[in-house]
């Protein structure tokens, strides 16, 4: 396994935006878990595509459809292969994670009657509440949640006592955007299965520390978004077992996704085009495959390994501040670091610190119920990637002092 230390600043050369200056100070980019960057790498695929071979894709004959074609499929197998796929059609492409969680909202509408349940854990990310409380509006089904701890970490056993037959469906990010909790989700899919219900898990958030195997997780959906992973935005993917994919009605209707039209009626084409209507993020898929193409270069177990290492010199010199509580410490999380200091509001420390060059992300993080459990209305969040370094780390830290002395 690499040691990523000995390599930080080659690595860093990788990405151009972190030579830039922002108000006058080198930046110090510190909110990854909104998007990361990325590198030269990546928008080198970019460039290639719009210079080289922009044309749609499938059934074109002529030589630019067919090497755009080439090269968007070739990135479903990329995916298919970082993620332990079992076959390349169990990849859809879709605009991100928000919008693979409603396709499948959308196609359980069918499925689902009154009276049947449904688990959300509390902590996710608003995208991961609202469409299933959109479906339980339509199907007349309940909204159980999972409860959470001081620590940020779930409450297992009432996950347990919460299954029953009435459980179909259970959901839950496999690590939370606000606290950077690692939660269990071998566990979760198994007590599912156990009583039946299908498994979906939000990997918006783990997928750029953690490289899943959903084979071997026996997970019936899961989710990724490429501009976590050092892609662009507008592109990710949801996988999903063939066997529910087939189940599902599609989520839109237009072209690609069809088989055969007459006025009188449609049958849809097989998978995975049932549910990629229209013309797609060609070049965003394509840039997605370069994306795990670097990731894969660099290795997960180093990026893991390197970024927990941050997390703790991170975590040990912030709460050398006097007055700093950081929200969420499970034993098991990534490396994201929410606080607050008693008595200023997270915006002010945020506003100081992008005077300062540093960015993160201050708010409620698209995750208002795990503010509401805490009683307060949002935190600093600063969140680590295997490009960032210890220097930065110092430098946040002196910057959250100078704030607490400005605004105290």
């Amino acid at each position: 396994m690499k040691d990523l230390g000995k390599d930080i600043q080659k690595i860093r050369k990788d990405f151009p935006i972190l030579q830039r200056q922002v108000n006058g100070q080198t930046l110090v980019y510190l909110d990854n878990a909104a998007t990361s960057q990325t590198p030269q790498q990546v928008i080198d695929v970019i460039v290639d595509y719009y210079h080289g071979y922009n044309a749609n894709i499938h059934r074109g004959v002529h030589t630019l459809s067919q090497e755009a074609t080439d090269a968007y499929e070739e990135a479903r197998k990329k995916i298919q292969s970082h993620f332990s796929i079992g076959k390349p059609h169990e990849v859809i492409f879709t605009s991100g994670t928000t919008h693979s969680i409603n396709m499948v909202a959308n196609g359980f509408a069918s499925l689902l009657k009154e009276g049947d349940e449904i688990l959300v854990s509390a902590m996710e990310h608003h995208s991961n509440i609202v469409p299933w409380q959109m479906l339980c509006e339509k199907t007349g089904g309940t909204l159980k949640v999972i409860p959470m701890n001081e620590n940020g970490e779930l409450v297992m056993e009432e996950f347990h006592n919460l299954l029953s037959d009435k459980t179909k469906l259970v959901f839950c990010n496999h690590v939370s955007n606000a606290l950077g909790t690692i939660n269990p989700i071998e566990e979760i899919i198994d007590a599912a299965h156990n009583v039946g219900a299908a498994v979906l898990i939000d990997g918006a958030q783990a997928a750029p520390h953690i490289k899943a195997d959903v084979q071997a997780l026996n997970v019936d959906f899961y989710t990724a978004s490429a501009h976590k992973m050092c892609g662009p935005t507008g592109v990710g993917m949801l996988y999903g077992k063939e066997e529910w994919l087939q189940k599902l009605p599609p989520y839109q209707g237009g072209g690609e996704m069809i088989a055969e039209v007459t006025f009188e009626k449609t049958t849809y084409a097989d998978l995975p085009h049932k549910f990629e209507a229209g013309t797609p993020n060609i070049c965003g898929g394509i840039a997605f495959g370069a994306a795990l193409d670097y990731l894969n270069s660099i290795g997960m177990e180093a990026i893991a390994q390197y970024e927990s290492d941050l997390l703790e010199y991170a975590t040990e010199q912030l709460l050398s501040i006097e007055g700093l509580r950081i929200y969420g410490t499970a034993e098991d999380k990534t490396s994201v670091i929410s606080f607050n200091i008693e008595g200023i509001h997270p915006y002010d420390i945020g506003t100081i610190l992008d005077k300062l060059g540093i960015a993160v992300r201050t708010g409620h993080h698209c995750a208002q119920p795990i503010m509401d459990f805490y009683g307060i209305p949002g935190t600093v969040r600063a969140s680590f990637s295997f490009y960032n370094t210890k220097e930065e780390v110092d430098v946040l830290v002196a910057g959250v002092k100078r704030a607490r002395n400005m605004l105290l």
